[in-house]
């Protein structure tokens, strides 16, 4: 079973900068690993929204319009880990950020994984 555990969001000025970090365990991708690593982001009473992703080749990262040239997502595979560097920041990023990883594990078992939510703030 994959298991992802964020960390780093907090309270941060307007014009700052957070490093969200999701540490990845129970995840074996074997040989060709395939599978998409993710950022969402969700206030109260509103859906999830879609921050960032890419995939597990490192191709094409996607990035929610908002966010475009102000945040970025890595990974480092070394230690199964992977991060949202925000710069920038806005009162309106403030909300409670998850990640997710999903994809099929080297048995070819499909996985779907969300961390717990770190709380991000960004006062004006």
């Amino acid at each position: 079973e994959v298991q992802l555990q964020a960390s780093g969001g907090g309270l941060v000025q307007a014009g700052g900068s957070l490093r969200l970090s999701c540490a990845a365990s129970g995840f074996s991708g074997g040989p060709e690993p395939d599978y998409a690593i993710g950022w969402f982001r969700q206030a109260p009473g509103k859906e999830r929204e879609g921050v960032s992703c890419i995939s597990s080749r490192g191709e094409n990262p996607y990035y929610a319009d908002s966010v475009k040239g102000r945040f970025t997502i890595s990974s480092d595979h070394a230690k199964n880990t992977f991060y949202l560097e925000m710069d920038m920041l806005r009162p309106e990023d403030t909300d409670v950020y998850y990640c997710n990883m999903r994809g099929r594990s080297g048995d070819g078992s499909p996985f779907n994984s969300w961390g717990q939510g770190t709380q991000v703030t960004v006062s004006s």
